[in-house]
């Protein structure tokens, strides 16, 4: 059902009040919907956010500023260090600033991802972090090994460390990470020792693509790697996509700092979004090296957040007027997808990705071009009873739809999300 700012402010605080009576329980449904406490939520997050006490370059606290655009989590945890008692406590200060502020964590298990008998004084240390945070309000998510398979980690520990967790909490999901390497099979491999999988991918270099060994330089590539991480998942896992904000391929020395236009960045959160996945993160937002010096002071790249992810969280966020769409089942509409006409390159109908949602409200067709031609298409195969259709974020822009078909054109790396209202 789509809410009006006051129904989503009322959700909003029987969210965070049901959170913190249940230490947030966290479920993921047959159509891989991921609920918080019983509310369907697609799952944006960041790695890492602003620091727990952190403000904006306007004096406004910064995770409040996250929580208000529509975020879900902040992966916590150990950064560069492993768990002690000093992370633990640094770990206690996350978890009741996320809390406060309606988000959650996710949380960085680093080293106790993997339980061994060559490292036994892991177990003991897993369990005391899981046990001390899983009834916290501030909990999300675990995040087990970070890209084991192009780490070439075993699997058995950590499908170890995933028993224990789940034996001692059974309410929140494990996460594991990839790297754009290694084979599908190589991949899957590890689908027994998390309850999500996700890949990270960062298009936006010089030269570009440097992060992808695929043929494909372009940005579209994020759309090709969510599809290889559907195949991996296979039916049995939700997917996320882990996008960029800065990486070691642009902050590194000899490297040439290079960040993603609100247009690319819209592209690739939509395109991962069509091509299956059920959850983003934005990675790199905490990248000294990619900040202006009044950013560095403060911990957190706030110009790219004003100038970039501000403005897409406001499209894609849970207070956004797509986010019924996000939280919805695919839609089984036999839709299909033609090529009119193609300026400047070839009419390829597979450049055109779309992905279709339904509500009782509304239909929603979420469609993007890849590189290549600018093409006039028509859309075919939705109920013949539909008549117009507005185009989100680009008022008054709108459709009419005739015999359930519809035409509009397309640039490349162009996203156009429909709503196509019932009745």
């Amino acid at each position: 059902m789509a809410r009006g700012p006051a129904g989503l402010t009322a959700v909003l605080v029987a969210w965070v009040a049901a959170s913190a009576a249940l230490g947030a329980p966290v479920t993921i449904d047959a159509d891989h919907v991921t609920a918080i406490a019983g509310e369907p939520v697609f799952p944006i997050g960041f790695t890492l956010g602003p620091p727990p006490d952190g403000k904006t370059p306007e004096g406004k606290d910064g995770l409040q500023e996250l929580a208000d655009a529509g975020a879900t989590f902040l992966r916590t945890g150990p950064s560069g260090e492993t768990w002690t008692d000093r992370t633990l406590e640094a770990e206690q200060t996350w978890q009741d600033a996320a809390a406060e502020h309606g988000l959650l964590c996710w949380v960085f298990l680093r080293e106790l991802g993997s339980v061994s008998p060559e490292h036994p004084q892991r177990e003991a240390l897993l369990r005391r972090v899981v046990t001390r945070f899983r009834d916290h309000p501030g909990l999300g998510f675990w995040k087990g090994e970070d890209e084991p398979a192009w780490g070439n980690k075993p699997v058995e520990p950590i499908l170890q460390a995933y028993r224990i967790i789940k034996e001692l909490d059974p309410n929140h999901p494990v996460q594991l990470t990839q790297a754009p390497r290694n084979t599908v099979e190589e991949l899957r491999a590890y689908n027994a020792a998390c309850d999500i999988t996700a890949c990270d991918i960062y298009p936006v270099s010089y030269p570009p693509g440097a992060h992808s060994l695929l043929p494909n330089r372009e940005i579209s590539m994020v759309g090709d790697y969510t599809r290889t991480m559907m195949e991996v998942a296979n039916g049995e896992l939700p997917v996320w996509m882990v996008l960029q904000v800065a990486f070691s391929g642009v902050i590194k020395p000899g490297k040439t700092l290079r960040f993603p236009t609100f247009p690319q960045e819209r592209f690739m959160a939509y395109q991962a979004i069509i091509n299956g996945a059920r959850g983003l993160v934005f990675f790199g937002g905490n990248l000294t090296q990619a900040m202006a010096p009044e950013d560095a002071a403060l911990g957190w790249n706030w110009r790219f957040w004003r100038r970039v992810l501000r403005p897409l969280m406001e499209e894609i966020g849970r207070h956004s007027p797509l986010h019924p769409a996000l939280i919805a089942p695919n839609s089984r509409l036999p839709l299909q997808v033609r090529v009119k006409q193609a300026v400047g390159g070839d009419a390829d109908p597979a450049q055109l990705e779309f992905r279709m949602r339904e509500t009782p409200e509304a239909l929603y067709l979420l469609a993007c071009k890849r590189e290549g031609a600018t093409v006039e298409v028509e859309f075919s195969g939705l109920p013949v009873a539909l008549a117009r259709g507005e185009v989100l974020y680009e008022e008054p822009r709108a459709v009419e739809v005739t015999e359930g078909r519809f035409t509009d054109w397309f640039g490349p790396f162009e996203v156009h999300v429909y709503r196509l209202a019932r009745g």
